[in-house]
C-alpha cells in the first residue's frame, strides 16, 4: 500500500473494513478548530458497524494525533483511540476510529464509497428525520378530521399530496449530494435579480414558522393535557417546547436521527393498530384513489368549524401530506448531517465548494452517484412512511368518527377523539391514540425546531452578509432557535383556543402558497445551476435523468393550480367566517 503523508511523516495505513476510514492531516486539524460541525461516524452507520471498522496505524509519534476532538469533532466518533501502550523502534501502533478520508493533497474530505445492496439499510437516517417531521398535526388532527367528514373517498389526497412533494424534497436533496449545499443555496443561484427567491422565502417562512410552531405546541399541550389532565394546559405546552428546544440545542444530527426514530416507531406502531381495527374493504380504498370529491355530509354541515366547501377540507391535507415547504428545505440539511456524497465533512450553512465542482473528476462523480442510490432508498423510505401512516389516520376518522357523526374542533379535539376511540375499543384504544397524538406532535415540534433556525440562518446569511461573517453558524442556530422558543410559548398563551384554525391557516401558507414555486426553482437548480458547477466530465455522470423533470413538473402544474383556483377564496372564508 502506498504511504500517505501527513506533514513531513510517511503514515501506512491499513484498511481492514469500513466505508469511512481514514487520518487527517495536521494542516486540516489545526484549521477546523473545535467548531468543525461535519457528520459522525455515528451519524453513517448503526454502532455494530463500529466493531467492523478499524484502520492500522503504523508512524512516527511525533505525528501521532493524541487528541480525539482534534480529528472527529467533540461529538462525533463512538470510540476513543485506543493506542496500544507501548513503543518498538520509534514507532507507535494502534487503532483509531474515524468518519472521513483524507486525501494525500490535503484538498479536504474525499467521498467515500457508497454502500450497496442491503448495506443501504445501515445508513439510512435523513428519511426517519423528515418523515417524524412532517407526520404531525397534519396527520393525527387534520387528517383524521377529514376522514370523519369526507370519508375515505378523498384518499387520492392523501396519495397525491405526499407523492408530489416526495419529488420535490428528492429532487432537492440529489442536488445536495452532488453540490454539498443545501437548497436555500441553490435558491441564491436562481437566475434574476440577487437573491430574489431567498428574500420571498425569508420573509414568508418567517411568518409560516411563528404560526406553526405556535399551532404545534398547543396542539402537543391538549393532546399531552388529556394524559395527564392533573396539569394545566399551559404548563404542557412549555414542557413540550422545552423538551423539542433540548434535542435540538446541540445542532447534531445524530441526536436528532436517534429521538426522531423512536419517535416513527411509536407512531406507525400506534396508526396501524388502530387502523386495523377498522379497515375498509379493498374496493372502498380504491375507489378512494379516483380524484373524486364528495360532498359535504348533513350532519357535518351543522358543525361550525366544518365548511359547506369541501375543498377547504381537503387542501390542508394536501398541504400538510409530506409536510410544508420548508419540510422539502430541511430534507436537504438532514442529508448534510448524514454526510451523503459531496456533503460528506462540509457541516451547515456553507455554500458549495465551486472549485472542486468545476475540477471534480469521473472517478469522483461515480462516487458521488453510488450516493445518489442511497438518497432514493431513504427519501422512498419517507414518503412511504408518510402515506401509510396518513392513510391509516385518515381511514380511523372514516370508520370510527364519521360513523360516530363526531368532528372534533378546538379545544375538546384530543378528548372527543380519545372518548370515541375508547367507546368503540376500550380505554386502551383511547390511550394509545392520545399517546400517538402527543408524540407526533412533540416530533413535529422537535423537527421544526431543528429545521426552521437552519434555514433562516442560511437565508440571512445569503441576504445579510455580515450576519454570516460575524456570528459563527453555531450562534446563528441559537440565536433563531432561543427566538422561536420565545415565540412558541407566545403562541401557545395568546392563541392555544384555535387549533383547527391555526392548523388549516398555516397548512395552507407553508403547505400549498409557495409549493409550485419551489418545485419550479429545484427544477431550475437541478437541471441549469448543478450543471454550470460541474465539470463536463461529473455533468455526464450525475446528469439527472428526465423523470425528475416529470415529477418535478406535475408537481408545478397541480400545486400551481390549487394555488390559483382555490387558495385565495379558502383563505376569504378562513379569515372571515364559515
Amino acid at each position: 500500500m502506498t504511504p500517505m503523508c501527513i506533514g513531513a511523516q510517511p503514515t501506512r495505513l491499513v484498511l481492514c473494513r469500513a466505508y469511512y476510514v481514514g487520518v487527517v492531516p495536521k494542516p486540516v486539524r489545526e484549521r477546523q478548530g473545535p467548531e468543525r460541525t461535519s457528520p459522525s461516524l455515528r451519524e453513517r452507520l448503526p454502532p455494530i458497524h463500529c466493531l467492523l471498522t478499524a484502520c492500522f496505524l503504523v508512524h512516527r509519534p511525533s505525528s501521532i494525533v493524541r487528541r480525539p476532538s482534534s480529528v472527529v469533532g467533540r461529538r462525533s466518533g463512538l470510540l476513543p483511540f485506543c493506542f496500544l501502550p507501548w513503543r518498538s523502534s520509534g514507532r507507535l501502533w494502534g487503532f483509531v476510529f474515524e468518519d472521513f478520508l483524507m486525501d494525500g493533497q490535503h484538498n479536504g474530505p474525499a467521498i467515500g464509497v457508497a454502500p450497496k445492496g442491503l448495506a443501504i439499510l445501515a445508513v439510512v437516517g435523513p428519511s426517519m428525520v423528515w418523515a417524524a417531521e412532517y407526520i404531525g398535526s397534519g396527520e393525527v388532527i387534520i387528517a383524521t378530521r377529514t376522514g370523519a367528514v369526507l370519508g375515505t373517498a378523498v384518499l387520492w389526497a392523501v396519495v397525491l399530496g405526499v407523492f408530489l412533494k416526495f419529488w420535490i424534497g428528492m429532487a432537492a436533496a440529489r442536488y445536495t449530494v452532488c453540490t454539498g449545499e443545501g437548497m436555500i443555496d441553490m435558491f441564491a443561484r436562481a437566475p434574476g435579480p440577487r437573491n430574489w427567491a431567498v428574500w420571498v422565502v425569508m420573509v414568508v417562512q418567517l411568518f409560516c414558522a411563528v404560526l406553526a410552531t405556535g399551532t404545534l405546541a398547543t396542539a402537543a399541550a391538549r393532546f399531552m393535557h388529556s394524559l395527564v389532565p392533573a396539569v394545566p394546559v399551559w404548563a404542557h405546552g412549555l414542557a413540550a417546547v422545552i423538551l423539542a428546544a433540548s434535542v435540538v440545542w446541540s445542532g447534531t444530527f445524530d441526536t436528532l436521527k436517534m429521538v426522531m426514530s423512536g419517535f416513527v416507531l411509536i407512531i406507525v406502531i400506534g396508526a396501524i393498530y388502530i387502523a386495523a381495527h377498522v379497515f375498509p374493504p379493498v374496493t372502498e380504498l380504491l375507489a378512494g384513489l379516483t380524484l373524486r370529491l364528495p360532498e359535504i355530509p348533513e350532519w357535518a354541515r351543522a358543525i361550525d368549524t366544518v365548511s359547506d366547501n369541501p375543498w377547504e377540507e381537503v387542501m390542508p391535507v394536501l398541504g400538510w401530506g409530506a409536510g410544508g415547504f420548508a419540510s422539502q428545505v430541511w430534507y436537504t440539511y438532514w442529508v448534510i448531517g448524514a454526510g451523503y456524497g459531496a456533503t460528506a465533512g462540509r457541516g451547515y450553512g456553507r455554500a458549495a465548494d465551486e472549485g472542486m465542482l468545476r475540477t471534480m473528476s469521473t472517478e469522483t462523480a461515480r462516487k458521488i452517484k453510488g450516493w445518489c442510490t442511497v438518497l432514493y432508498t431513504d427519501s422512498t423510505c419517507a414518503m412511504l412512511l408518510g402515506v401509510l401512516v396518513t392513510a391509516a389516520f385518515l381511514i380511523c376518522g372514516a370508520g370510527i368518527l364519521g360513523v360516530a357523526h363526531e368532528a372534533p374542533s378546538d379545544a375538546n379535539m384530543a378528548d372527543t377523539l380519545a372518548r370515541v376511540f375508547s367507546s368503540r375499543w376500550n380505554v386502551f384504544g383511547g390511550f394509545l391514540f392520545k399517546l400517538c397524538g402527543a408524540v407526533a406532535m412533540v416530533s413535529t415540534l422537535t423537527g421544526q425546531l431543528a429545521g426552521w433556525p437552519r434555514l433562516l440562518a442560511d437565508s440571512c446569511r445569503l441576504t445579510i452578509p455580515g450576519f454570516g461573517r460575524r456570528l459563527a453558524w453555531k450562534t446563528q442556530f441559537h440565536l433563531f432557535l432561543a427566538f422561536f422558543f420565545c415565540t412558541t410559548v407566545a403562541v401557545v398563551f395568546v392563541l392555544g383556543g384555535h387549533i383547527i384554525f391555526l392548523l388549516k391557516i398555516s397548512s395552507i401558507l407553508e403547505g400549498l402558497l409557495l409549493i409550485a414555486l419551489q418545485a419550479a426553482l429545484v427544477g431550475i437548480g437541478l437541471f441549469v445551476v448543478m450543471r454550470r458547477m460541474l465539470s463536463a466530465e461529473a455533468w455526464r455522470v450525475l446528469k439527472p435523468s428526465p423523470v425528475f423533470a416529470v415529477g418535478l413538473l406535475v408537481t408545478f402544474l397541480f400545486f400551481g393550480y390549487i394555488c390559483v383556483t382555490q387558495v385565495p377564496a379558502t383563505l376569504c372564508r378562513l379569515v372571515g367566517g364559515k
